[in-house]
């Protein structure tokens, strides 16, 4: 029967000043479990520092030159405050173990010398106790984020009727509002009325323009958001080549670009894998992506554009990561979690009403992606597109019984953990 742990997947860490304890811990268990050493607790210390992460139990000495083991017990706790710490002293030394317990929040306090056979098991309970906190904290964010899924599936949905709505009645509106103005210059020229005798004719004139425009726009804005907010076919069928569409879509805002004076720099590689999706919508993400960088950066920033291959969890296949890095001023994080909601904008004179990001939203949505944003040190903003190569490829239904079974075995396994079964 094959053991349930791998017991040297995760080192322990033994603190002592005595080099014959040193040795004599080596010899009595490396050969079932993986052990690092340290005469002292600086070097203990340095240890936790580079190799923490291969670290699962720390067991120190208390009395020792210098500092002493519970001042190496509290730097731990803040270093790694997952790690298991024991405490062990050739002292009934009450006090240093109360000060553990206060400071250092010890797993076991064990009195030297320790019988070989009782403090193995110790040792051996405390890296499963460490293995299933991990696992534990792992299905904690895996179930997180499967609930975060859920959340922006609903809320997708709900931003989608709104947006269908929106464009249905307000494009109706506007069309009312248009036959109006079209309407207005025969109207005064039936009721002979001279544009002369109007009290300012280029004004109305400039207005009469101006609102077209501006219901041009609007309408044009519904459309798309309605449009992205539209869930595509089951089934991708398109073969897409990244840096082409990427290529592509900066080529086509290369008069905007340069009126602004924003330079784009495209690292996108050729080698990367073909993605399955609607090329139409993928060209239309990146387009409104750029177009709001356009709107919101100031005059003469510039955008670096780069993407590479990320692996997903399980069997999924990989997904493709873009970035889209800007020098501009950057966003508080307040601003950053409501980017792509609806009317919100990053600059103070907002000529697209914040829909782009929120259309941008939907089309990486509906191809099985997401989009995130985050404020670049020192300053600026980057735009992460996350994207399935298949997005036909949903997670199976065995994976998901999988990760139900053992989120219900690891509760248990930590429960009897808890109990000291």
């Amino acid at each position: 029967m094959q053991p349930q742990y791998d017991y040297k997947k995760f080192a322990i860490l033994y603190v002592d000043d005595e080099e014959k304890s040193l040795k004599s811990f080596v010899r009595a268990f490396g050969d079932d479990l993986r052990i690092f050493t340290a005469p002292t607790a600086r070097e203990g210390l340095h240890l936790l520092e580079t190799r923490g992460h291969e670290i699962a139990v720390l067991i120190t000495d208390q009395r020792m030159p210098a500092e002493n083991g519970v001042w190496l017990l509290e730097r731990a706790r803040k270093l790694q405050p997952r790690m298991i710490r024991i405490l062990a002293s050739a002292y009934s030394d009450l006090d240093a173990a109360i000060a553990a317990v206060n400071t250092g929040a010890i797993y076991k306090y064990v009195v030297k010398p320790w019988d070989p056979l009782e403090f193995e098991v110790a040792l051996k309970r405390a890296i499963e106790f460490f293995v299933v906190q991990r696992e534990r904290d792992q299905l904690l964010k895996e179930k997180m984020t499967a609930l975060h899924d859920v959340m922006v599936t609903d809320r997708i949905i709900s931003l989608g009727l709104m947006a269908a709505g929106m464009s249905h009645h307000i494009r109706n509106a506007l069309v009312a509002v248009k036959t109006f103005l079209d309407l207005a210059p025969v109207k005064l020229q039936e009721e002979k009325i001279s544009t002369a005798e109007l009290k300012n004719p280029d004004f109305w004139k400039d207005y009469y323009q101006n609102v077209l425009g501006q219901v041009d726009h609007i309408n044009h804005l519904l459309k798309g958001l309605w449009q992205a907010s539209e869930r595509p076919a089951d089934v991708f069928t398109d073969r897409v080549r990244l840096h082409e569409v990427i290529a592509k879509t900066v080529e086509s805002l290369s008069a905007p670009l340069a009126a602004r004076q924003i330079a784009v720099a495209c690292d996108v590689p050729d080698v990367l894998p073909t993605l399955l999706a609607d090329a139409a919508k993928l060209h239309r993400m990146f387009e409104l992506l750029i177009t709001d960088e356009i709107a919101s950066l100031p005059a003469g920033s510039r955008v670096d554009i780069s993407a590479r291959v990320v692996p997903q969890p399980g069997d999924q296949p990989p997904a493709v990561a873009v970035e889209l890095a800007d020098d501009g001023p950057g966003l508080p994080k307040e601003s950053l979690r409501v980017l792509f909601d609806p009317f919100v904008t990053r600059s103070d004179s907002p000529s697209d009403y914040g829909i782009n990001l929120m259309a941008a939203y939907f089309i990486a949505h509906h191809h099985g992606g997401r989009i995130e944003a985050r404020t670049n040190d020192p300053h600026g903003t980057v735009f992460t597109i996350q994207l399935p190569i298949n997005p036909n490829v949903p997670p199976s239904l065995d994976e998901q019984r999988e990760l139900i079974q053992e989120t219900f075995l690891n509760e248990r396994l930590w429960e009897k953990l808890l109990r000291a079964e």
